[in-house]
C-alpha cells in the first residue's frame, strides 16, 4: 500500500464511495462497482457499463432494433489546499450505438429527433456525459462546503441518475418518468454549492434548463438561465432522502416559450446480502408544473444480487403523460393537447454472471416490461398491455477494494468483491 493511499482526505469522513451522479448520495452499505488506483498524488477510479441488446417493443408503435448502450466514468481526486479535488469525465458513444433517434421504448417521451419530438423511444446520452470538477473541505469539525462546475454536469435537482442508482444500474432502460425525475443529469453548463454534514448536504445550483439538443457529439450553448436547491440526509449506511426544487427555462426546444418547475422527492436504501451479495430499492417522486397544469410521477424499482452470479431487477412505475407528450392526434376527433393519460409500467429482469474475469464480469441476461395504457389509448397501442422486451449481454468492472479502505479492513475486506 502506497502511502500516498492512506494520506488521502475524505472531508468530515464522507467516503467518495457516497457519491452516485453528479452532487448526489447513494447509501454507503452499496457503493457502485469501480476500479480504483493510485498514479502518484492521485487517486483514479473507473466505473461503467457496457451492454449489447436485442429490443424488441410490441404493437403498432413498437420497434426492434439491435443496438448497445455504454457510457464509462474516469473520476482523478487528490488532496488540495487541505479538502479534496476531483475531476471528472463521463462518456458514451450511445450516438453512434443506438443512433440519433435512441432505442425503441412504449410510453416513453422527450426530446427530438430530426426536429420531431421523440416518442416511444428513449433519447441517446451524448457523448459528453459529464466533464466537471468538484471541491470539498471541512470549514469546522461538523460542517463543511463544495462547490462544483461542469461544462456538461449535473445540476442539485431530482434523485441520483438511474444508471448510478444501485437499485438501477443493471437496468439497461431509461424509467418513463425520466423527464418528471431525474432528465437533468446532463445539462450544458452547471455551477453547484452547497454545505455539508457528516449526514447531510444542502445545496442549490445555477444551470441551463435546455435539453440537449439533436448534435449528441459536442457541447451545446453553455448558459445558467436555471436554478434548483436540493437537501439531502443521509440517515445511516442504507438509507438517503433527498427532496429538491428547480425552475427550467424552456426546457424544450419544440415549446421555447414554455417553462417547468420540477419538485422531486427519493428515498433510497441498500443493505448486504452474505458476503457476496446487496439488495437495493429506491422509491421516487417526481412533478413537473409547467402552462398552469401539474403532472406526476412515481416509481419504485429494486435490485437484489443473489451471491456471485445471479441477478434480480424489477421496477413498477407510474407517469401522467399528456397527448402532447405521447404526439396523439389533436382536432376534430382526436385530443386536445393538454389531455392527461396515467400510463403504468411493470419491469422484471434476470441476470446470469456467465464469466467472471479478476476486474470485470460478463453476464447474459432479460428485461420484460408489461405496460398498461387508458382505454383510450388501447387504438394506438393495439392493446391495453403492450409487452416489450430486450435480451443484452453486459459488462462492468467488479468492485475493487478502496485504497484506503482495503488497508483498513486488511486482506480479507479485499476479498469481499462484488
Amino acid at each position: 500500500m502506497k502511502p500516498m493511499a492512506m494520506m488521502m482526505i475524505d472531508p468530515l469522513g464522507v467516503s467518495m464511495e457516497r457519491m452516485g451522479s453528479g452532487t448526489t448520495w447513494i447509501p454507503d452499505a452499496v457503493p457502485l462497482p469501480a476500479r480504483h488506483t493510485m498514479a502518484g498524488s492521485w487517486l483514479l477510479m473507473l466505473h461503467g457499463f457496457g451492454f449489447v441488446q436485442y429490443d424488441t417493443q410490441g404493437g403498432p408503435r413498437g420497434d426492434d432494433q439491435f443496438g448497445s448502450l455504454n457510457w464509462a466514468m474516469l473520476m482523478a481526486s487528490r488532496d488540495l489546499l487541505g479538502g479534496r479535488f476531483q475531476a471528472r469525465t463521463m462518456l458514451s458513444l450511445d450516438p453512434a450505438t443506438v443512433s440519433n433517434r435512441g432505442y425503441p421504448l412504449l410510453l416513453q417521451s422527450g426530446e427530438t429527433y430530426r426536429g420531431q419530438p421523440l416518442v416511444d423511444r428513449q433519447h441517446p446520452h451524448d457523448f459528453w456525459m459529464e466533464l466537471a470538477v468538484m471541491y470539498e473541505r471541512a470549514l469546522s469539525r461538523n460542517i463543511g462546503a463544495m462547490v462544483y462546475a461542469a461544462p456538461s454536469g449535473e445540476p442539485a435537482l431530482g434523485p441520483v441518475a438511474f444508471m448510478h442508482r444501485p437499485s438501477a444500474m443493471d437496468n439497461l432502460a431509461a424509467p418513463l418518468s425520466h423527464h418528471w425525475q431525474d432528465a437533468t443529469h446532463i445539462s450544458f453548463g452547471v455551477l453547484t454549492a452547497g454545505l455539508f454534514g457528516r449526514h447531510w448536504k444542502l445545496e442549490g445550483s445555477a444551470f441551463n434548463g435546455r435539453e440537449p439538443n439533436e448534435e449528441r457529439w459536442g457541447f451545446d450553448r453553455l448558459r445558467l438561465d436555471s436554478y434548483s436547491a436540493r437537501f439531502t440526509m443521509h440517515m445511516d449506511s442504507s438509507w438517503v432522502f433527498s427532496t429538491g426544487y428547480g425552475f427550467l427555462k424552456s426546457p424544450e426546444a419544440l415549446n421555447p416559450s414554455e417553462s417547468v418547475h420540477r419538485v422531486t422527492a427519493s428515498v433510497l436504501h441498500g443493505r448486504k446480502l452474505g458476503m457476496n451479495g446487496q439488495i437495493a430499492t429506491s422509491v421516487i417522486w417526481g412533478a413537473n408544473r409547467r402552462s398552469g397544469r401539474t403532472t406526476h410521477s412515481a416509481l419504485v424499482e429494486s435490485e437484489a444480487a443473489l451471491g456471485r452470479r445471479n441477478t434480480l431487477l424489477g421496477r413498477l412505475e407510474l407517469v401522467q403523460k399528456t397527448a402532447e407528450d405521447l404526439v396523439l392526434p389533436a382536432g376534430p376527433g382526436g385530443f386536445t393537447p393538454d389531455s392527461t393519460f396515467t400510463v403504468a409500467a411493470v419491469s422484471v429482469g434476470y441476470i446470469r454472471d456467465a464469466v467472471r474475469m479478476s476486474k470485470a464480469t460478463l453476464g447474459v441476461g432479460f428485461q420484460t416490461t408489461l405496460n398498461l395504457v387508458p382505454r383510450e389509448l388501447q387504438p394506438f397501442y393495439g392493446s391495453r398491455t403492450p409487452v416489450g422486451g430486450m435480451f443484452f449481454v453486459r459488462i462492468r468492472p467488479l468492485h475493487g477494494p478502496h485504497p484506503m479502505s482495503g488497508a483498513m479492513m486488511g486482506d480479507d475486506g479485499a476479498k469481499k468483491r462484488r
